[in-house]
């Protein structure tokens, strides 16, 4: 086993970061010294913002990338056609994508764990926005763990949310040990933006657990832009890494935030720094309250046209979009 380097942080940080959290977009506005006259807090998906976060955003700039992100708005009120609360039909009642309470088992050889309905970030583009996680749980995930066993066609389970990171240590070791009980199983993907917007959750504690586990472990970490990768990032993607998890990216394709070539030559570079491959690059979806975020699908090529032809071929992230009712992510082409 590769041994973990030491994090440089205290086991409780973290929570008292995430208790400090903003939580309003009058409050944002206030901390990053902005003005805006489309901020609003009417809309019931709240804000949340960890301080450490928003110190990345350039002062008085009410453009950030970063704020963008994060920052309620008016945009959000307006009724779109074809933007829908469930646009990849995950709340279906198809009993071979829902095989159990918060399993969700779309593409071959996979399944995805919703974990918890809790974020350390509330990203205003989230594609589960709307999803209904009190539907989905179950305590400690029984009948979700039975329907795994019963599958032996199902060879990695992908722990998503929500942000899967966000349980506790004992909650995660729980699962991860139930999970490596299943002799079938052979991969532990963790879907999480924790890296980047909490990098005090990446504990000593953390790092051991998942260095120890039998199964091949691959963190995905969401960054869309280079911005949101600091000291703090590295430190925390460094004890992952040199614990011998995989890391990838997947980023998403953000109108008037990284939808130009400097941007993302920035964020594949900055991400290689910090030992991150960039994986993919997803089409924003059609999601209720986000098209002023949506890039159509002639700029994405574009752009990524651009981007093969300024990078090295493993720095450049697949260009995909997810379908309802494909099999698989669809990439993205003429």
């Amino acid at each position: 086993m590769i041994t973990p380097i030491e994090t440089p942080w205290e086991p409780d940080i973290w929570r008292s970061e995430l208790q400090q959290a903003i939580r309003t977009s009058a409050q944002l506005l206030q901390y990053v010294k902005v003005q805006s006259d489309f901020a609003s807090d009417s809309e019931p998906f709240a804000v949340r913002v960890p301080r450490g976060f928003a110190d990345r955003m350039v002062p008085g700039d009410a453009n950030d990338p970063l704020l963008r992100q994060v920052l309620a708005t008016t945009h959000e009120q307006i009724d779109t056609p074809g933007f829908v609360r469930d646009p990849l039909e995950e709340n279906s009642t198809d009993n071979l994508i829902h095989p159990a309470p918060g399993l969700l088992h779309k593409y071959h050889g996979r399944a995805l764990l919703i974990t918890t309905g809790a974020c350390a970030i509330n990203c205003r583009y989230c594609f589960r926005r709307h999803f209904p996680y009190a539907e989905h749980q179950q305590s400690r995930h029984e009948k979700a763990l039975v329907a795994i066993q019963g599958d032996d066609s199902i060879e990695e389970i992908i722990l998503s949310g929500g942000d899967p990171l966000l349980l506790d240590d004992r909650a995660l070791e729980r699962l991860v040990v139930s999970l490596e009980k299943i002799t079938h199983l052979q991969r532990l993907r963790i879907h999480t933006r924790i890296p980047v917007v909490l990098p005090t959750r990446i504990t000593q504690a953390l790092v051991e657990l998942l260095a120890a586990s039998r199964l091949d472990v691959v963190v995905v970490i969401h960054s869309n832009h280079a911005q949101e990768l600091d000291a703090a990032t590295a430190r925390s993607l460094a004890a992952l890494h040199n614990a011998g998890i995989h890391l990838l990216n997947q980023a998403v394709l953000l109108k008037e935030v990284n939808d130009n070539l400097p941007a993302q030559i920035a964020l594949a570079k900055a991400l290689f720094s910090q030992r991150v491959l960039p994986y993919y690059l997803h089409l924003p979806d059609r999601v209720a309250g986000t098209a002023h975020f949506f890039v159509n699908k002639q700029e994405a090529l574009t752009l990524h046209r651009s981007m093969q032809a300024n990078l090295p071929g493993y720095l450049v992230a697949k260009l995909v979009r997810e379908q309802a009712g494909e099999r698989s992510k669809t990439i993205v082409s003429i």
